[in-house]
């Protein structure tokens, strides 16, 4: 299954991914700072928050695009139920 995202989609993703580099950048900080350690669970909670919004992003698009492909017919040599594990492990990677 090869992913493609385009248009929205991508945006959102790259905007998630851009959101957690910068909450990632500033724990590193915040360590550095010697700053409270609940404001740095706090921040490093947000960043791990929006890399699994991105990662849903990218399955949620997956899907979408699995979906299509088994409607039209296009299923590269898999089929339904090596697409639906395969998904299905992508999901639980994230949990």
């Amino acid at each position: 299954m090869e992913l493609e995202l385009e248009g929205a989609d991508l945006k959102s993703v790259l905007n998630r991914l851009r959101r957690a580099q910068g909450q990632i950048s500033g724990v590193i900080r915040m360590i550095e700072e010697g700053r409270d350690c609940e404001d740095v669970v706090t921040q490093l909670a947000a960043a791990s928050r929006a890399l699994d919004r991105a990662g849903f992003a990218i399955i949620a698009t997956g899907l979408q695009q699995c979906v299509t492909d088994i409607e039209t017919g296009r299923k590269n040599g898999e089929d339904t139920e090596q697409m639906r594990g395969r998904l299905e492990k992508l999901f639980l990677s994230l949990a």
